[in-house]
């Protein structure tokens, strides 16, 4: 059982997804089956957090097909760290979405953990070609999670999103054509090995390649200036589903991540960190835009929307530094980041439920019926993304300032602090007109369910125990930075040569 632990990530939501879709059950039973299956990819995400954590490298190749000629799921603890995120902000969803908003549309719950299994499957394969199938997969998911419920916002917003990735997914195959023809190869490991040793006359096929799959995965993470499709997908999507695309965007920063430290690593000479000029700019320039957005929105969906890009911008900014410092960095800070926003999307809906006809707008609107306890979760959550201490993105902000170096540091700092102060700005503007600001209201309709609170409490209070944690969290992605460092930990688990042999 334990060598079969490596693909239930994809399995699990995967027999899930089938049965929810093609049986007739009742909305208890599919609720039921939902939290079962989302409870048990959780368990078996954090036994992986434990394998990973011993430091082998591990593979699983279906079929007993061995790489570089199989398909292959890799877990290290960077992919570990990453499906562990997914499960803990997707239980979070599903708990949110059993208050009511699974039965404003069809099959939400099969949808979902289709979604789980295309975003699992991209953070473990180990092939560029597997990368763009579980790509494909999320992404069809995501569309029709994305009209769920229907609407003509959800309707627009959703066409802009479908032609964007649809043009990001031909671009993706003609990049991963190039490199194959480059290479010979799509195994991520044995395209790293294949680079090391290629002929000089080809690097102009390789280097169009790598940049064409910048540009996808730059798509796909919301980097300026391909950031556009975002606050208003995001801000019209229904709670859950914004909530669990908050580590949509980190699919993106993952597979640069990966990519670009295997394939582009140590070894490949000439064209080791061809990323890195790109990645540093359009960090910093996104970080400067999304502040401006979080100061202009006026509707707090739309507000959380720019602070997931205000997260881009860090992730990136810590991705630009190239070191392993600063790449435990972004990982401490994209487990924070991932949970918090989740969190305040569905805090967001929650708020608008009972703010009668002006929904989420920041204008004058009706006192919500539970404004104390609304409030206390919306202080937690806008300290926790501000990034105020004492709570989880204080600490996460420091470790990234801490490892800026030499004229990094004047690059990263102005912008990084400037964003946040943009954000503290903002969410006190917001929390006031919301609960300051409000009118006396009579009504008690639009009670809200105990599932809305159970879910965005289980996503907000990850903030507090991220500092109760931190120790251990910062050890292990330290640990994970480390790992990912060395790009011949993972080639030689995947394809030992004779000298590797005991």
């Amino acid at each position: 059982m334990m060598s079969h632990l490596i693909i239930l990530p994809v399995v699990l939501p995967l027999a899930a997804a089938v049965i929810l879709l093609l049986a007739r059950f009742g909305a208890f039973t599919r609720r039921l089956l939902a939290l079962i299956a989302t409870g048990a990819l959780l368990i078996s995400c954090v036994m992986l957090v434990g394998k990973a954590s011993q430091g082998e490298v591990l593979y699983y190749a279906l079929g007993n097909w061995q790489p570089p000629f199989g398909i292959v799921l890799v877990l290290d603890r960077l992919s570990a760290l990453m499906v562990t995120v997914t499960a803990i902000l997707s239980m979070g969803c599903v708990i949110f979405a059993c208050g009511g908003d699974d039965e404003k549309g069809s099959n939400f719950h099969g949808l979902f953990q289709l979604q789980l299994m295309g975003i699992n499957g991209a953070f473990l394969t180990g092939d560029l070609f597997n990368l763009f199938v579980f790509f494909e997969v999320l992404l069809l998911a995501s569309y029709a999670l994305l009209v769920h419920g229907g609407g003509r916002d959800r309707i627009q917003s959703a066409v802009h999103y479908v032609v964007l990735n649809l043009a990001g997914s031909a671009l993706f195959l003609i990049a991963v054509g190039m490199l194959y023809g480059a290479t010979g190869t799509l195994n991520m490991a044995d395209m790293a090995r294949a680079v090391s040793v290629m002929d000089p006359e080809r690097n102009g096929l390789v280097v169009a390649g790598a940049l064409m799959l910048l540009v996808v995965f730059g798509l796909k993470a919301a980097i300026l200036p391909l950031y556009f499709w975002l606050p208003r997908t995001y801000a019209s999507a229904p709670a859950p589903v914004a909530a669990l695309f908050a580590v949509m965007t980190k699919v993106g920063i993952y597979a640069i991540l990966r990519v670009y430290s295997l394939v582009f690593g140590d070894q490949a000479g000439t064209l080791e960190a061809l990323e890195q000029p790109w990645v540093w700019w359009m960090a910093l320039a996104t970080l400067v835009i999304a502040a401006i957005g979080v100061l202009a929105a006026r509707d707090l969906r739309l507000l959380v929307a720019y602070l997931v890009l205000v997260s881009v911008g860090t992730l990136l900014a810590g991705l630009g530094m190239h070191s392993p410092q600063a790449t435990s960095a972004l990982l401490f800070y994209l487990v924070h980041t991932t949970l918090v926003t989740g969190g305040l999307f569905l805090l967001a809906d929650m708020i608008g439920l009972q703010r009668g006809k002006v929904g989420t707008r920041l204008v004058k609107g009706r006192t919500p019926i539970h404004a104390t306890a609304l409030g206390l979760l919306f202080l937690l959550g806008a300290i926790a993304v501000a990034g105020l201490p004492p709570l989880s993105g204080a600490l996460a902000k420091a470790l990234l300032l801490a490892a800026a170096d030499g004229i990094q540091r004047a690059w990263l700092w102005p912008p990084l602090l400037i964003a946040g102060l943009c954000a503290l700005v903002a969410l006190s503007r917001a929390g006031s007109t919301l609960f300051w600001r409000s009118q006396e209201s009579d009504n008690t309709d639009d009670q809200l369910s105990g599932w809305h609170w159970a879910g965005t409490a289980w996503l907000l209070i990850a903030s507090p125990l991220l500092v109760v944690l931190a120790g251990p969290l910062a050890t292990y992605t330290e640990a994970a930075a480390a790992q990912l460092n060395d790009p011949s930990a993972i080639i030689q688990a995947l394809l030992p040569t004779e000298e590797d042999a005991p």
